[in-house]
C-alpha cells in the first residue's frame, strides 16, 4: 500500500491548551522496523492528561503526536519487520515488545517537523515501531483490543508484577480509572480480600465494584483516610496502590499499610511535589516502588489476558462507557477531567 499523503491527527502545539485537530504530511516510505498501521479505534490514558499538563516539566518536543492505546489494522511495513505483516490485526502499545525499535517517523505540519516519538494514536494513521505492536486475531473485538494497548496490561502488570498480590491479602486501589479498575478486576482473580476501591465519583465506584471490589469509598463524601481504618482497624493494609501520584495519598498510603506492606505508585506526581515519608520502615521490611506499565511485556502478556477474556474469566467491555469522534477529542478529555467518564472513552478514527 502506498502511504496516504496526509492524514489528520489531534495535536498537542502548547501546554495546558486544547488539542489542534488538522491535516499533517505523512513521509513518503517507511524506515527500517516501521509499521503504517491504519487506527480504528484510540483509548485515551491519564499519562496523556499528563502530558497535556506538563507534569513532569517542560515539553522539549512540542508540537507532537499523543495517544499510546489502540487498535487497528496493518497497511504496510518497513525493511526488516518480521513479526507483522499487511492486513494483520493490531494492538498499539507504548511498552517495549518484540521486533526492531526503529527511528521515530517525521510528520510535518504547518511547514515544520511534527513530532511523534515510537508510538501516537490519536491520528488516523500511525507510522510505529515494529515493538510498539503486537499482532492478535482478526476476530478480536477490536474496541475491546485497543484496551491492551495500557489500560489492561497496565492493571493486570502492576497486580502481577509490581504488587504481587497474594490470596486473601488487603488491597486498597485509590484511584478508579481506567487502569485502576483493571487493577480491581486482577485483585480479584488473585482472590485478594478486602479489595476496596476509592475515588471521587460514584460512576466508577460502581465500575468498580462490577470489577470485583468487596467495598468503595468515594474521598468526596468522606474521610478516606478514617474510613480505611475503620474497614481495616489495627492490622493495617497489605497493598496500597496508588493512581493519582499526589503526594498526600502516597503518604497516606505509606502510614496505612502493615509493617511488611507494599505501596505501589502508578500515578506520577506533578515535577516539584515530593513526598516526606520516614524510611525507617523501609529497613525492615515495608516496600515503596514505582510501576513502569505494571512492566508488562505485551507479545507474552497481550495472548495470556486474551484467553481469560476469551474464557469470560475477566470482563472488559463494561470499562467502554462511551465513544467520541476524532474532532471531539477535547470534549472527551475535559469528560475526563471533570470525572464524568466512568470508563475508559475511545475515540473512533472512522465516525
Amino acid at each position: 500500500m502506498t502511504i496516504p499523503k496526509t492524514m489528520r491527527a489531534a495535536i498537542l502545539a502548547e501546554l495546558n491548551k486544547p488539542l489542534i485537530v488538522d491535516e499533517i504530511e505523512m513521509p513518503a516510505t517507511l524506515e527500517v522496523g516501521q509499521v503504517l498501521v491504519k487506527i480504528g479505534v484510540s483509548g485515551i490514558c491519564g499519562s496523556q492528561i499528563g502530558e497535556i499538563d506538563g507534569a513532569k516539566g517542560e515539553d522539549k518536543y512540542l508540537p507532537h503526536l499523543l495517544g499510546h492505546e489502540a487498535s487497528g489494522i496493518v497497511q504496510a511495513v518497513g525493511p526488516g519487520v518480521r513479526f507483522v505483516k499487511p492486513d494483520d490485526h493490531v494492538v498499539l502499545h507504548w511498552r517495549k515488545s518484540q521486533g526492531i525499535e526503529s527511528v521515530s517517523p517525521k510528520y510535518t505540519w504547518r511547514g515544520k517537523q511534527l513530532n511523534a516519538g515510537l508510538i501516537a494514536t490519536f491520528n488516523e494513521y500511525a507510522i510505529v515501531s515494529e515493538n510498539r505492536v503486537t499482532r492478535i486475531d482478526p476476530s478480536s473485538d477490536m474496541e475491546v483490543a485497543s484496551l491492551f494497548g495500557c489500560a489492561v496490561t497496565t492493571g493486570f502488570g502492576v497486580a502481577e508484577n509490581n504488587a504481587d498480590i497474594k490470596f486473601g491479602e488487603s488491597v486498597v486501589v485509590f484511584g478508579a480509572g481506567g487502569v485502576g479498575l483493571n487493577i480491581v478486576q486482577a485483585a480479584s482473580l488473585r482472590s485478594a480480600y478486602p479489595i476496596i476501591a476509592v475515588d471521587l465519583y460514584d460512576g466508577r465506584l460502581d465500575l468498580a465494584k462490577q470489577m470485583g471490589a468487596t467495598h468503595v469509598i468515594n474521598a468526596k463524601n468522606v474521610d478516606a483516610k478514617a474510613a480505611l481504618v475503620e474497614l481495616m482497624g489495627n492490622q493495617g493494609i497489605d497493598v496500597f496502590i496508588d493512581n493519582t501520584g499526589q503526594p498526600s495519598i502516597i503518604e497516606m498510603g505509606y502510614e496505612l499499610t502493615k509493617a511488611q506492606g507494599r505501596v505501589v505508585l502508578v500515578g506520577v506526581p506533578k515535577k516539584g511535589r515530593n513526598i516526606n515519608i520516614f524510611s525507617l520502615p523501609l529497613h525492615f521490611d515495608k516496600r515503596i516502588s514505582g510501576s513502569h506499565g505494571g512492566e508488562a511485556v505485551p507479545h507474552v502478556d497481550i495472548p495470556r489476558y486474551t484467553k481469560l477474556l476469551d474464557a469470560g474469566l475477566i470482563q472488559l467491555k463494561p470499562l467502554i462507557t462511551e465513544h467520541f469522534k476524532l474532532d471531539d477529542i477535547n470534549v472527551a478529555i475535559q469528560r475526563m477531567r471533570s470525572g464524568e467518564l466512568a470508563g475508559r472513552c475511545l475515540i473512533q478514527m472512522d465516525a
